[in-house]
């Protein structure tokens, strides 16, 4: 039986000032947490520059950009052109969606994306090989992927100011894709976790978004726990299905009741998504306000 894929539900009632505010809240730091993406079949270059578009706000900006491989020279000449390159970090895919590569051709990719300039590789984990048993495959795509990430990525710019450290590490960071909606149990989405992470993830990913089920409340929780529970400097990130305010809310706070508060930053908790900015911006357009005090 697959984990309950508990729904997530916009509030319906009109909320208090204090829940205003909380949401708010919630709102304008999911945004800093964002890895704007577009993984659409029909996507052009014209339509990554005007992604890219979006990826400062009047709150702040997006974490990181993530698109296809081909497209990564497009998002770079952008975000220099947006005066953002030290401040939103490149992001692409490899093994995506399907998770079927060789390990040799998951290297090759990680080598050519980190030298075309991506700073994130989001891996998908060959995640039918551990359903059908075979966990030692899995282990090492991931422990040659982070391999490659490491040896293949350029020394920091230490003359020059690190605004977003979260991109300026020595390796390209590895986020790694469990696809949980697709595992049939939640000792699968443990073990899946649980091997990411021995194999070196920066980074552990709910979904592709590629699938029938994504990101759920309950595969986060489970994730969330292998990560707490293995003591390692391991992010979370939470992809498909996270569309409003009220959903980046919800998982917050799951993250800061497993993780603490202090956890929640954009080095160790992202959102991938595309149509969520907008929702958040709504959010934060109406920002609450306490009334003022009348006076006699």
């Amino acid at each position: 039986m697959k984990p309950p894929n508990l729904p997530l539900v916009a509030a319906q009632k009109t909320l208090s000032l204090a829940e205003s505010q909380a949401l708010f809240s919630a709102a304008r730091q999911a945004l800093a947490m964002m890895d704007l993406t577009s993984l659409n079949d029909d996507d052009t270059e014209h339509s990554i520059q005007a992604l890219c578009q979006q990826a400062t706000t009047p709150f702040g900006n997006v974490a990181a950009m993530c698109v296809y491989p081909q497209f990564i020279k497009t998002v770079q000449a952008a975000l220099n052109t947006l005066g953002l390159s030290e401040q939103v970090a490149i992001a692409t895919v490899v093994n995506f969606p399907h998770g079927l590569d060789s390990i040799n051709q998951v290297e090759q990719d990680i080598r050519a994306a980190i030298t075309a300039g991506a700073q994130e590789i989001d891996l998908v984990l060959p995640y039918r090989q551990l359903m059908a048993g075979d966990s030692a495959f899995a282990l090492a795509m991931v422990q040659a992927a982070k391999a490659v990430c490491v040896e293949a990525s350029p020394e920091p710019h230490l003359d020059k100011p690190v605004l977003n450290k979260t991109q300026f590490n020595k390796s390209a960071s590895l986020k790694v894709i469990i696809e949980s909606g697709e595992l049939a149990t939640a000792a699968l989405i443990t073990q899946a976790s649980e091997l990411a992470i021995k194999g070196g993830a920066d980074f552990i990913k709910t979904s592709t978004g590629k699938v029938a089920m994504n990101a759920t409340l309950a595969a986060a929780e489970l994730m969330l726990l292998a990560i707490r529970d293995s003591e390692q400097a391991v992010g979370f990130k939470a992809a498909g299905g996270v569309r409003t305010a009220q959903d980046a809310q919800q998982y917050l706070q799951l993250a800061a009741r497993i993780m603490g508060k202090d956890w929640l930053t954009p080095t160790h908790f992202r959102f991938g998504a595309s149509g969520l900015l907008t929702q958040l911006l709504h959010t934060l357009d109406e920002q609450p306000t306490v009334p003022s005090a009348t006076g006699y």
